[in-house]
Formats: structure tokens, sequence, C-alpha cells
């Protein structure tokens, strides 16, 4: 047996696994544009799906990851009325000693500081009581006019795959250079692995 087979099949194989991850992963973006090889066409998967892939998000965030009932349910629980109550205390504090007072100037002399504190006690636990109501309706009305899956859909289709690619190569690169790594490791094991079948058989 010729020793330089020994060399130039583990060589070649994990040269052929690295050269094929190499391959798979640039025709993810690669070719831009259709190409047409031997009756074939050929085109970067993203930009071949790119509209697939709008939709099926699209799908899968105004179904599974993010509802307008999640939504209402979160701002609508009571820690969250209970946070936005002082910004109401304020505002209410401040029409009853001032606004009120200026636009109705005789109800203004006979409101004294304890009627103030009592009708903002009372327009306080109104208001903790309609806000969830309020907020409510406006969401069954945004959610009419809003189509979640439209924008999400809109998006997606219309964002640059060439800002995809590069923002993907720049965040994994440590682990794309891995997986090519893998690729040959992995041809130089079938490699070996021949060498050994032919050495047997011969």
């Amino acid at each position: 047996m010729n020793w330089w087979l020994i060399i130039i099949i583990p060589a070649s194989s994990a040269f052929i696994g690295w050269i094929t991850i190499r391959i798979a992963i640039t025709m993810l973006f690669r070719p831009k544009k259709p190409v047409r090889v031997m009756g074939f066409t050929i085109q970067g998967i993203f930009h071949k799906r790119q509209l697939q892939f709008a939709e099926q998000l699209g799908e899968l965030v105004s179904k599974e990851l993010l509802s307008f009932n999640d939504i209402e349910e979160k701002i609508t629980s009571a820690d969250n009325i209970k946070k936005i109550m002082p910004v109401a205390e304020k505002h209410i504090d401040e029409f009853l000693r001032t606004r009120l007072g200026e636009a109705f100037p005789m109800i203004g002399m006979f409101i004294g500081e304890k009627t103030i504190n009592q009708l903002k006690t009372l327009f306080m636990n109104e208001l903790e009581t309609i806000f969830p109501v309020i907020i409510k309706g406006y969401m069954q009305n945004l959610q009419q006019e809003l189509d979640l899956k439209q924008i999400v859909t809109s998006k997606v289709a219309a964002f640059s795959v060439d800002k995809l690619e590069n923002n993907l190569y720049q965040s994994m690169a440590s682990a794309l250079r891995a997986v090519h790594m893998m690729g040959a490791a992995i041809g130089l094991l079938v490699g070996v692995i021949q060498l050994l079948i032919i050495i047997v058989l011969l």
C-alpha cells in the first residue's frame, strides 16, 4: 500500500467535510438572486423563502409568543393598576385644589381641605375600579384595529437579508468556526475508517 494514501485519504475526507459545511452555511444567503445551473434553480434559502419565513414567524408571534390577551392580563393586573394610581392621584389633587377653583370660583371658595381629601378618596376608589374596565375596552378595540400577525409578517418580509447575514456572522463567528471544524473532524473520521477498510481488504 502506498504511504501517500495514508495521508491523502484522511486529509481529503477532512477537507470535503469542511467544505461541505462551508457550502451549506453559505447557501443560507447565497446566491442572492436565482441562478440556473444544469437545469436547476439555486438561490440562498433566506432570500428564496423570506416571505414564507415572515408568514410563519407572524403566525408564531401572534399565537404563541405575544397576544393581546396576554398584554391585557398583564396591564390590568392589580399590581400594575396600583403602580399608575399615584400618577392619577397627583392629577386629581391638582384638579381639586387648582383647576376646579379656576373653573368654578364659587365652588372653590367653599371647598376646604377635608372636602378635598374626601373627594380625592372617592375619585381614587372609583378610578381603581374603572381603570381595568377602560383598559380592557381599549385593548379589545386595539385588537380589532391592529392585525399583529400582519404587522410582524410585513416587518420580517421587508427586513434586509444582507443585514441579517452580517449580524449572524458577527454574533456567531466562533460558533460557525466550531461547526466548520466539526465538519472537518467528521470528514477526517470517515477518511480514517475508509483507510482502515482499504488496509483490511488489501
